[in-house]
């Protein structure tokens, strides 16, 4: 008996209001071979016997089920029992396009690819169902098969495809490439950001990767019980941080290449999880922030050529003051007026042989510092962002 094409693993747990939704989105998929494994993580609700029922029905599905000990151990669980040629996720309260699968094979075989990732929407049901298309590519972009660490020109295009969110649900993998570099979620406890450091091994150690403009997977906005509205996990983050350097230490020709690019898309995960707290949270979690990345000062990976400039001036203003930070962010949060944290020590105006130089030549000088620190075709990219936004105000 032949592998199936797809595996799809489906972790569960206390979804039995959106579950049904999910599962016949999965068992109605155009591409008939397909192997769905759904892991349920110790649900107290009618999940079990949910999935149960379609199981009886369906002979392409099987059934982990196991005491709670979260998304990482589910995801790998799930990941283990996989016979497919690739292997897929669908998330128990998204549901997918019934061609999802069909599409996502077709181009991964065409290409050879180790991974093939498309865009999503974003899916509410209430109080009216709404689908609103996230591409994560355009057509030029979606049209050629790449590596991510060899791919790209410039430091901050590089910096931009590590930021793409995750949704690694709106991709396949080749089991063998998952398995020759024991690519493994974080066994931390609950559904807790793992999919951040999945997604980062799996970019760093592809060699064929393609994305498409297409969107197939409805990722539900509105589920209270969701990991992205728990408030309280205050540094879930850090421990896939603290994950992903641990896989760099294991892989030492991608260290060197990919370790700045980690420490600058960490930043902006550790300004999310900053700003999504609560104000004596957010003052907590600003101690942490400051110590990390002090310490990647000092090891020499905060690289300025990695951020934009006023990321740049942010990081330096949290390692060299967390309290005095956030006492600001507060007062902008409030609506009150909010001194610049230099205003003791203003930033030196630009001069040639000891005059100031004007505005216009001053932008002018500072577009060619940026093509020397990012390169032109980042520079154009982000001159054009610059116009529209102003155009679109």
């Amino acid at each position: 008996m032949s592998s199936p094409k797809v595996s799809i693993v489906i972790p569960c747990y206390n979804v039995e209001k959106y579950l049904h939704q999910c599962l016949d989105s999965v068992i109605n998929q155009t591409l008939q071979d397909i192997e769905i494994i759904c892991v349920n993580d110790g649900s107290k609700d009618s999940t079990l016997s949910i999935i149960q029922e379609y199981a009886e029905k369906d002979c392409r599905i099987k059934i982990i089920d196991k005491p709670n000990a979260g998304y990482g151990d589910s995801m790998n669980r799930g990941f283990d029992m996989a016979t497919g040629e690739y292997i897929g996720i669908i998330e128990s309260d998204d549901y997918a396009e019934l061609d999802m699968f069909e599409k996502l094979y077709a181009t991964a075989k065409e290409h050879d690819l180790d991974v093939v990732k498309s865009g999503f929407f974003f899916y509410f049901s209430k109080p009216t169902e709404t689908n609103t298309p996230a591409p994560i590519a355009s057509s030029a972009t979606s049209n050629r098969t790449f590596c991510p660490l060899t791919a790209f020109k410039s430091k901050m295009e590089m910096v931009e495809f590590f930021n793409i969110k995750p949704t690694i649900w709106s991709a396949i993998y080749r089991k063998d490439f998952i398995r020759s570099n024991n690519i493994r979620f974080n066994e931390t406890p609950g559904a807790s950001y793992q999919d951040a450091s999945f997604n980062f091994k799996v970019w760093v150690c592809a060699q064929r990767v393609r994305l498409m403009e297409e969107c197939f997977l409805h990722y539900r906005q509105d589920n209270e019980a969701s990991s992205i509205n728990s408030p309280g996990k205050v540094y879930c983050i850090c421990d896939e941080y603290e994950e992903m350097e641990r896989f760099l230490n294991d892989h030492p020709v991608e260290k060197g290449i990919v370790e700045p690019v980690m420490v600058r898309v960490k930043y902006d995960s550790y300004n999310w999880n900053y700003e999504r707290l609560a104000e004596p949270l957010q003052a907590e979690f600003i101690q942490r922030f400051a110590e990390d990345f002090r310490r990647h000062q000092l090891d020499g990976l905060l690289n300025k050529a990695y951020f934009e400039w006023y990321k740049w001036k942010a990081v330096n203003q949290i390692i060299e003051d967390p309290d005095r930070y956030h006492m600001i962010q507060v007062k902008i949060k409030n609506g009150e007026p909010a001194p610049d944290f230099y205003e003791a020590a203003p930033k030196p105006k630009r001069t040639i042989n000891g005059k100031e130089v004007p505005y216009l030549l001053d932008k002018i000088l500072g577009g060619f510092d940026c093509i020397r620190e990012h390169g032109l075709l980042y520079t154009i990219k982000l001159f054009v962002k610059k116009i529209i936004g102003r155009v679109s105000k």
